[in-house]
């Protein structure tokens, strides 16, 4: 926009000095105007650099594919999932809800007793056991969390954290195409828990009419989640592809270390690039986990 106003006005500069060209003090301030405009040109141009010029986050180097994925996700998410998410939270009580939400999330537990077990957490994994047990049998089928009134904590762990736990970098950051954000070492949880789901033994005991309909209620179940967070995105964020890259791999250190993030992760708030040294301080903390007995 200046750019192109610059042409004019240093036109306009030279015909007032040639109106007033008598005295040198006036070719003085025509040659201060060229220099101001000059410099101003520089300035605008500095500041016009194209994005492709400007260096990208190491951590996410197929940002542009990654843009594009997330676009389309996002496409198809505003379509079809956020409608279907909004009448279910409009339609369906709370009392309807939860035990639907605890039946899916029980369904995906054995992942997580499993990872307790490779991360080295042996108390927690027999504690995650015994829960999944509990809700599946008194909890009938998970739909009831009589494991939580008994006191079994709920947790959240699964393949990619192991991963972190033995030490596998996390690789650059990923947007899978309707499965949505990821690295390249989170990527290999996705094989690990369809084949360790409940959802995936009972495929063989269901037949296709009767799983169609647990598999997209599943689907809502999950959106319906996302609701909250979606909402801040949309209203507070600039960039809404950046906001959500951040909030992952935020949320990823978080999970990694078990809510007790390294001290270092803190210090980092004061440098120029904080996100950049957070995700290297959580691939450089020291893994493995301290074992749980």
């Amino acid at each position: 926009m200046i750019q192109a106003l610059l042409p004019g006005l240093l036109a306009h500069a030279i015909n007032n000095n040639n109106r007033n060209n008598v005295a040198l003090g006036n070719n003085f301030q025509f040659f201060k105007w060229i220099i101001f405009f000059l410099v101003l040109s520089g300035c605008v141009g500095c500041a016009s650099v194209s994005r492709e010029a400007q260096p990208r986050d190491a951590h996410d180097p197929y940002e542009s594919f990654n843009r594009k994925a997330y676009r389309f996700t996002d496409e198809i998410d505003r379509r079809y999932l956020e409608p279907l998410a909004d009448a279910y939270l409009a339609h369906a009580p709370e009392a309807v809800r939860r035990p639907i939400s605890n039946f899916y999330l029980n369904l995906s537990y054995p992942s997580v007793a499993l990872n307790s077990f490779l991360q080295g957490k042996v108390r927690q994994g027999f504690s995650d056991t015994l829960r999944f047990l509990i809700n599946s049998t008194i909890g009938i089928f998970g739909l009831a969390d009589m494991a939580g009134h008994m006191g079994f904590a709920e947790n959240d762990e699964d393949f990619g954290q192991t991963l972190a736990v033995w030490g596998i970098n996390t690789g650059s950051y990923t947007f899978i195409p309707v499965h949505g954000p990821s690295t390249q070492r989170d990527v290999f949880d996705i094989p690990f828990s369809f084949f360790t789901d409940g959802m995936f033994f009972l495929a063989y005991t269901l037949s296709g009419p009767a799983l169609l309909p647990l598999v997209v209620l599943r689907v809502i179940d999950k959106r319906s989640k996302l609701a909250g967070p979606m909402k801040v995105r949309d209203q507070s964020a600039l960039d809404p592809y950046l906001f959500v890259r951040e909030a992952f791999l935020q949320q990823r250190a978080f999970l990694i270390h078990d809510g007790k993030l390294p001290a270092t992760l803190y210090d980092q708030l004061f440098l120029d690039d904080p996100m950049m040294d957070m995700r290297d301080s959580s691939d450089n903390a020291a893994f493995p986990q301290e074992k749980k007995f």
